[in-house]
């Protein structure tokens, strides 16, 4: 009766799914309509920039995010043609403006004009900005340089990138997972199940992803879905693998496949479970954020992980109960099959580890510290020259404007106050428009031209300086924002860090039961981030030519590889914690490193793989983020799980597990084989 139970609730589980996917494929879809490609939708929380984007609505015009057109020649000067194509343009693109374009402004040297064209700062804004450039790179004289920047240039080219990229960019993370699944499994129809549940668990958390940004405010931040999608397939597939090697196990003990599907549920479960919890506290650390794209991060990212865990622990056990043994061919587990031979890779590592784990701990340390050595040339903060790995149109234009007009022409400072302000005589200050006033009378807004470009230090000193001079007034946009951005970043960095440490240390401890081996893995983990940033930074200057990394690489580096690097080592030593109490400590740390090595070392492929994708984006945070990790998640995968991490375990002995009972009394050893049954 119970194992006809069993058979009901897999055929169940199966038809549920086949009922779910279906209607949510079309909502995932929709997920690119929920982004939000609003200029000031990054600006962070609290700051003085978000605070007069805000006010923005009181003044007339409202919103704006000016697409700026800049006309330059190389040669004497402006001729009458090109002052026809400005006046053509400004006609022309007279409709799509919110607010009445005034007349093209000519630069002192007389080589370039400006025409400022106002833009509703919406989710449209990209859309239209297009229409702007498309407008104004037609019917150009000929030796006319036209560029379009501004706001609303910047937002058309970050939006190109993410468009042009993220279904190839799928594409490419299905064929790598799909490699490194064939290459695990060698079975011509096993490596479809966890590719097909990674990709349902994608759709499922679009949906639900869509469906919270509808109607629930969910905020959906540009190459959002991109994370996802490395997070998702790799998360999923590591699950999977783990799920089918344990089921494995379990079918050369049960001859009921039910029966081994429900002890492999009820042995995967705990270690995956608490991956599943450490990841999404991990992530949910990022609500203390104050930066828009790390604070979006956290709820999407743990949606996406629930969701994968969701699929994982029920669609794939339905799927291979009802499939049967057969999945699994040409390596069939039979029931009575005597287990894999000791003495394979990860057999014979951990013996050698076991002869001199102090030694091998102690060069595995001094290797991390070599790597980490790098970190000591690291630079941050890049411009936007550099935000993709390209020249975009937006900076090319910007270099134009530069060159021809004050620095901060094209994006100036918005001073709002109650009062109209004086500026005159702060140093870094080129010229300041007239006074606006807002519809009720109350606020004045100023527009103020800065002598240095937008992203240069000396334009974030002359910010200081006007704040200090006008500490009641809100100064933002443009220089402005790229130093609150600096600042909220380095916030989150001083906040977020130091949360997703104690929730993964406070995971582990509830977990293992014990003190010093969570405090050991966590500071392993810790080392390997450290020697991956160093490490990737050399590759970011030397390689690739970066100048910096950007502000955001160090936070989602961290949080990536510490909530997923540890998760490699909870399953490890998890199993070796499984296997000591009946064979001791020496005994569960060889068991243990023995059985979950090569099903490890594969998670820890796919996973590198997915990130490592992010490299090929045209984005270089995303580039620094994808790279920085796929290095860390290797270093943990066969560096410090299957090396460091078992000659600390092996070296420290049983007060490994102190205070748990582990560290008290010793277990009865048990034979090296596991007991074959009898078919």
């Amino acid at each position: 009766m119970l194992l006809s139970s069993k058979r009901v609730t897999a055929w169940a589980v199966l038809a549920l799914w086949i009922a779910a996917v279906p209607a949510a494929v079309p909502l995932a879809g929709r997920l690119p309509d929920a982004v939000q490609a609003r200029s000031t939708a990054e600006l962070p929380r609290g700051a003085q920039s978000t605070e007069v984007e805000k006010l923005a609505d009181r003044f007339r015009g409202g919103d704006q995010a000016p697409a700026v057109i800049v006309y330059a020649r190389t040669g004497p000067g402006i001729t009458p043609a090109d002052r026809a194509k400005a006046d053509a343009d400004r006609r022309t693109l007279a409709p799509l403006a919110t607010a009445p374009i005034g007349p093209p402004q000519a630069s002192r040297d007389g080589r370039a004009l400006l025409l400022a064209v106002p833009l509703h700062d919406n989710d449209d804004l990209s859309g239209n900005a297009k229409k702007v450039r498309d407008a104004a790179t037609t019917n150009v004289p000929r030796g006319l340089q036209v560029k379009v920047t501004g706001p609303a240039g910047a937002a058309l080219d970050a939006g190109d990138a993410f468009r042009k990229v993220d279904k190839p960019l799928l594409l490419i993370t299905i064929v790598l997972v799909a490699a490194v699944l064939l290459l695990t499994y060698r079975s011509p129809v096993l490596w479809l199940l966890p590719l097909a549940c990674a990709a349902i668990s994608l759709q499922v958390t679009s949906a639900v992803v869509y469906l919270l940004a509808e109607h629930a405010g969910l905020y959906v931040a540009d190459g959002m879905s991109t994370i996802l999608n490395a997070l998702v397939f790799g998360i999923s597939t590591d699950y999977a693998l783990l799920l089918l090697a344990r089921y494995r196990e379990e079918l050369r003990r049960h001859e009921d496949r039910h029966r081994a599907m429900a002890a492999a549920l009820r042995r995967a479960a705990v270690p995956v479970a608490a991956s599943a919890a450490t990841v999404c506290l991990g992530l949910l650390c990022l609500l203390a954020a104050h930066m828009g794209f790390n604070y979006a991060l956290g709820p999407i990212g743990a949606i996406g992980i629930l969701g994968g865990l969701a699929v994982v622990m029920t669609l794939l056990p339905a799927l291979l109960v009802v499939l049967g043994r057969r999945v699994f061919w040409p390596r069939i587990p039979r029931f009575g099959d005597a287990p894999p031979a000791r003495g394979g890779l990860w057999d014979r590592a951990g013996r050698r580890i076991a002869a001199r784990p102090r030694l091998v701990w102690a060069l595995g340390a001094a290797v991390l510290a070599a790597l980490a050595a790098g970190c000591l040339g690291v630079h941050t903060g890049l411009d936007r020259a550099h935000f993709l790995t390209t020249t975009p149109n937006s900076v090319q234009g910007e270099r134009l404007a530069g060159a021809h007009f004050p620095g901060d022409e094209s994006r100036p400072l918005q001073v709002v106050s109650g009062r109209p302000v004086d500026l005159r005589g702060i140093p870094g200050v080129a010229r300041t428009g007239s006074p606006e006033t807002s519809a009720d009378g109350r606020l004045t807004r100023t527009a103020v031209v800065l002598t240095s470009p937008p992203d240069s230090d000396a334009a974030k000193r002359t910010v200081e300086r006007i704040r200090h001079a006008e500490p009641d007034a809100l100064v933002g946009g443009g220089a402005a924002s790229a130093l609150d951005l600096a600042d909220a970043q380095a916030h989150d960095r001083r906040v977020v860090i130091p949360l997703v440490l104690g929730v993964v240390l406070i995971v582990l401890i509830a977990l293992l039961r014990a003190l010093v081996a969570p405090l050991l893995v966590v500071a392993t983990v810790v080392g390997s981030y450290f020697a991956a940033l160093g490490a990737s930074w050399l590759l970011f200057r030397y390689a690739f030519g970066f100048p910096a990394l950007d502000v955001q690489v160090a936070l989602m580096g961290f949080l990536f590889m510490v909530a997923l690097g540890v998760d490699y080592n909870l399953f490890l030593v998890s199993r070796i914690r499984e296997e000591a109490a009946s064979a001791g400590h020496r005994g569960g740390v060889l068991r243990g490193l023995g059985l979950t090595g090569g099903v490890i070392s594969s998670a820890g492929l796919v996973l590198a793989s997915t990130f490592g994708v992010l490299g090929v984006m045209p984005v270089t945070m995303f580039v620094e983020i994808g790279v920085l990790v796929a290095l860390g998640v290797l270093l943990d995968t066969f560096v410090v799980r299957p090396v460091i991490v078992p000659a600390l375990a092996l070296d420290a002995g049983r007060r490994f597990w102190w205070p748990g009972p582990l560290s008290r009394t010793p277990a009865r050893p048990a034979p090296d084989r596991e007991p074959v049954p009898r078919a």
